[in-house]
C-alpha cells in the first residue's frame, strides 16, 4: 500500500496524471477514480458509527485529527455492505461539494493499481447491465483487455433524494402505518393512487 501511496504522490505532480486512475475492487467489479482526487490509501481500521447517517455511510474515522466520513461503496450501489477482509482499504479522496472541498473515504474490498486510461479509450456508461446506477459512472475505460468503470465522485456523494422518491417513501410509510391500524383507513389508502 505504501508503494501505491508513493505512486499517487508522484502522479499528482506531473502532467501524466491527467489520464491516470486508481483502480480497486468492490464486489468483483473493477472500479476507478481519477488519481488527482486521491489523497491516500489507508488500511481498514475501526470506524465510529454515527447515528442517523445514510445507510451507505458506515461512520467516521479520525485521520490525523480530522473527522472523515466513510462511504461503503457496495452499499451505495445497493449491493449490500462490504464485509471487511484482510485486503479491505479506505481510499481517501477529495471532492467539490457546494463550493467546498470535502475529504471522504471510500470503503473498498481491495486496491489494485494506478493505470493509464487515455481519453480515446473511455466510452460513455452503458444505459443498462452495469450493476451500478449509471449516474454514478463517468464512463467505461478500456485497460488492456479489461473494462474499468470510472466513477463520478460528485454523483456518488450526492445524497439528495428526488421529491418523487420522497413522496413514494411517504406513501409507503402511510400504508405501513395504516396496515397496523384500522381496516377502514386501510381501505381508503389502498384506493389512493401512488
Amino acid at each position: 500500500m505504501d508503494d501505491l501511496n508513493k505512486q499517487i504522490a508522484r502522479s499528482a505532480q506531473g502532467d501524466a496524471a491527467l489520464d491516470q486512475y486508481l483502480t480497486f475492487q468492490v464486489n468483483q467489479q473493477k472500479l476507478a477514480v481519477d488519481i488527482l482526487r486521491i489523497k491516500e490509501i489507508i488500511e481498514f481500521d475501526r470506524i465510529t458509527v454515527v447515528p442517523m447517517m445514510q445507510q451507505c455511510i458506515d461512520g467516521v474515522i479520525n485521520l490525523r485529527g480530522s473527522v472523515v466520513p466513510v462511504v461503503n461503496l457496495s452499499a451505495r450501489f445497493g449491493q449490500g455492505k462490504t464485509q471487511p477482509g484482510r485486503r479491505t482499504c479506505i481510499v481517501i479522496l477529495e471532492s467539490q461539494l457546494a463550493d467546498e472541498t470535502q475529504v471522504v473515504g471510500f470503503l473498498v474490498d481491495a486496491v489494485n493499481a494506478v493505470v493509464d486510461v487515455p481519453v480515446d479509450q473511455i466510452a460513455p456508461p452503458p444505459q443498462f447491465g452495469a450493476g451500478i446506477k449509471t449516474d454514478f459512472l463517468r464512463g467505461i475505460g478500456k485497460v488492456d483487455d479489461e473494462f474499468v468503470m470510472l466513477l463520478n465522485v460528485e454523483k456518488l456523494l450526492d445524497f439528495h433524494i428526488p421529491s418523487d422518491l420522497e413522496e413514494a417513501a411517504a406513501a409507503a410509510h402511510a400504508v405501513a402505518a395504516v396496515t397496523a391500524g384500522s381496516g377502514a383507513a386501510q381501505t381508503q389508502v389502498e384506493t389512493a393512487e401512488f
